[in-house]
């Protein structure tokens, strides 16, 4: 599987690893596959096996079949190995990793705040860190990871990467703008590894940084600076996984489509769940329910966009 720049279609692809570590395109763009791969019914039910089977192990197994169809660049049984390790119990607080509860008249809640800092991120962020330091070993290398967040980004981030050998993670934060819970999470944490610095203004702010960091190619190349925020593949990548575990426990078979309704800002989690109907999931609609940090809907209904 190759990847492509969202601005600049006809540059050298890239391959995976390579992206990993790298995070936004050196012109700016993200990196997205030439292609999503397509899921046929019969890979749907062997799938709809492993989460439905009450093997504690079920989660994992699934997301590394998701993952082999995107990574050709590390050994299957490395992606194996590096899922199991990622999604477990009690690292997880449920041994689904994300279980889905009933409420009646066809509603249902995936939950994906079982993690260690009860953030849906924690879904992608604990991958990325097994997969970080996964790459970093085989190549002898370390990554400086930059991250802005506002609050769950953060923490999830940190929580994944503390202790990990060969990575240093540096997240920005809007100083006075977290909730105190998401700020003692990330605050506290006395890793040698992990630095917290509040700067003045909005998230949007801190996010500039990060991609003005990232544009500098030559910067970001001599300090070996890597991403963890939306604009990182992998991310995506990881969350396409637990709407394939939903719509594989609340079906019985490859004709029943299931929508989503999902709380999003940036509209990184439902971007995943496009990306799952693309490869051919059985998706009816896909709901943003999104509350006063509108910027996004308000773009798409004013054609406004504005921090």
């Amino acid at each position: 599987m190759d990847y492509i720049s969202t601005r600049d279609s006809t540059a050298t692809p890239a391959k995976f690893t390579d992206i990993l570590l790298g995070g936004l395109a050196a012109d700016g763009g993200l990196y997205l596959p030439t292609e999503y791969p397509q899921l046929d019914a019969k890979t749907l039910e062997s799938w709809r096996e492993l989460v439905t089977s009450n093997d504690e192990a079920g989660y994992g197994k699934l997301a590394a079949e998701v993952l082999k169809l995107f990574i050709d660049d590390i050994p299957a049984k490395d992606i194996e190995a590096i899922a199991a390790r990622a999604y477990t119990h009690p690292k997880f607080s449920s041994q689904e990793i994300v279980p889905v509860s009933d409420l009646g008249d066809s509603l249902l809640i995936g939950h994906l705040s079982e993690g260690p800092t009860a953030a849906f991120k924690d879904m992608a962020m604990q991958l990325l860190g097994e997969l970080f330091e996964y790459e970093l070993a085989r190549r002898e290398a370390s990554l400086n990871i930059l991250g802005a967040t506002s609050g769950d980004t953060g923490s999830s981030a940190e929580y994944a990467m503390r202790g990990r050998k060969g990575i240093r993670v540096f997240m920005l934060t809007p100083a006075g703008r977290m909730t105190a819970f998401q700020q003692a999470q990330m605050f506290g944490l006395d890793d040698p590894n992990i630095f917290n610095i509040a700067l003045d203004g909005v998230f949007d702010d801190c996010q500039d940084v990060v991609k003005a960091v990232s544009s500098d190619a030559q910067f970001k190349a001599e300090h070996r600076i890597g991403a963890v925020n939306s604009i990182n593949w992998a991310r995506l990548m990881a969350q396409i996984v637990y709407y394939i575990n939903c719509w594989l426990k609340v079906t019985e078979s490859n004709e029943q489509k299931v929508s989503f309704s999902v709380p999003t800002g940036n509209f990184g989690d439902i971007c995943a769940g496009h990306i799952a109907r693309q490869m051919g999931l059985p998706i009816d609609r896909l709901i943003v329910a999104t509350n006063e940090n509108n910027v996004l809907d308000e773009f798409f209904r004013t054609g406004n966009y504005r921090p």
